[in-house]
């Protein structure tokens, strides 16, 4: 077939889970004639902060640590970011809380907006989100930010010109994936959505490919 097939991806700067995801869903755009739609939204620690305060004890423990298992498994590097993308602390009572104060993620999510509308949506998370989630630097230190902006194929500083005159616009944009993504039937990230099926979490981009292929996807 001559045209491209299309993937919604929605994606948190803050989901250790989208970070895992990513390199396969760019390697994916270039090996096959696969268009990726790349779909930022706030983590669920910032859409609904209330839900870690009703989940199982033993839930973040073993996340952890399937977490780091899956990256070795993948052969990524995965360190939890310092700092986090998302200001959290543990509250009196022993809940996690997210702070009124949050530096990074609505411009990281902003940013990751008009990536997507440059071209380099999935260029771009997969940049940055290797950057956060690696440990090898500190992502917000020095230059570090610029060269993977730009190793996505991006100018950090045109991009950033932008965020203070078109945040109102961006902001909608971002309610809009979070509206488009709760329609395609699910509320986790990285939900991929193909034909209006959804497939969420990493591990099921395997059964994603085979849906593709089945549809027509061929190599380029």
């Amino acid at each position: 077939m001559s045209d491209n097939l299309e993937v919604d991806v929605y994606w948190s700067f803050r989901s250790p889970w989208s970070y895992l995801a990513t390199r396969r869903l760019r390697q994916w755009q270039e090996q096959y004639q696969l268009q990726v739609n790349f779909k930022p939204v706030y983590p669920i620690a910032v859409r609904t902060p209330e839900f870690f305060h009703s989940v199982n004890p033993l839930w973040f423990p073993y996340v952890l640590d399937d977490m780091i298992r899956v990256a070795e498994f993948l052969e990524l590097p995965f360190v939890w970011p310092n700092p986090d993308p998302v200001n959290q602390y543990i509250d009196d009572e022993g809940l996690r809380q997210t702070a009124e104060d949050q530096p990074h993620i609505q411009r990281l999510t902003h940013l990751g907006i008009l990536a997507a509308e440059l071209g380099k949506g999935i260029e771009f998370a997969d940049e940055i989100s290797s950057l956060i989630w690696s440990g090898e630097v500190d992502w917000t230190e020095g230059n570090n930010f610029a060269d993977a902006t730009k190793r996505a194929g991006l100018n950090l500083v045109d991009m950033e010109g932008r965020l203070a005159a078109e945040n109102g616009r961006l902001e909608a944009v971002v309610e809009q994936n979070q509206l488009d993504h709760t329609a395609a039937g699910h509320w986790g990230v990285p939900t991929c959505v193909f034909n209006g099926e959804p497939f969420f979490g990493q591990d099921r981009l395997d059964v994603l490919l085979w849906r593709l292929k089945k549809e027509g996807l061929v190599e380029r």
